[in-house]
């Protein structure tokens, strides 16, 4: 997302575009699946004072604008990623940490059965497969 278009959706909801907004979009962009400590890492390195409640702000921010989108791939803080990407399901290796994305169709079929068989509506976009990568099965990470 371009820095105006970014201004003119921020404008249209009454609010502006503040530097620390724009780099933490920015951050999420390049960073691809990122904690708020992985953005904040990343938004220290330009911007130094900000601090890690105006990343979580900004990201809640974010979030209710439609521009990111937050999946639990573990107990701790929730990963973020840009919300215009395809949707995907994320394979996360408990070994290394590393994660990958799948086609969500590949779940299609889960879905479809949970949903006749029991009226559940899965999310797919949402889902977070925990196993062991390709690599780390092979020992290339250990």
């Amino acid at each position: 997302m371009s820095e105006s278009s970014l201004a003119e959706l921020l404008r249209s909801r009454g609010l502006r575009l503040t530097a620390q907004r724009q780099l933490v979009l920015q951050a999420v962009l390049e960073l691809g699946h990122a904690t708020p400590e992985q953005v904040h890492t990343a938004v220290r390195e330009v911007a130094a004072g900000v601090n890690i409640t105006t990343i979580y702000r900004t990201l809640e921010l974010l979030e209710r604008l439609g521009l990111v989108t937050h999946t639990h791939l573990s107990h701790g803080s929730p990963t973020y990623h840009a919300a215009g990407e395809h949707q995907h399901v994320h394979l996360v290796c408990r070994e290394c940490g590393g994660i990958d994305e799948i086609d969500p169709e590949l779940l299609r079929p889960l879905a479809d059965q949970l949903a006749a068989q029991r009226g559940f509506q899965v999310d797919i976009g949402h889902v977070a497969l925990f196993g062991v990568c390709g690599r780390c099965e092979d020992g290339e990470r250990k």
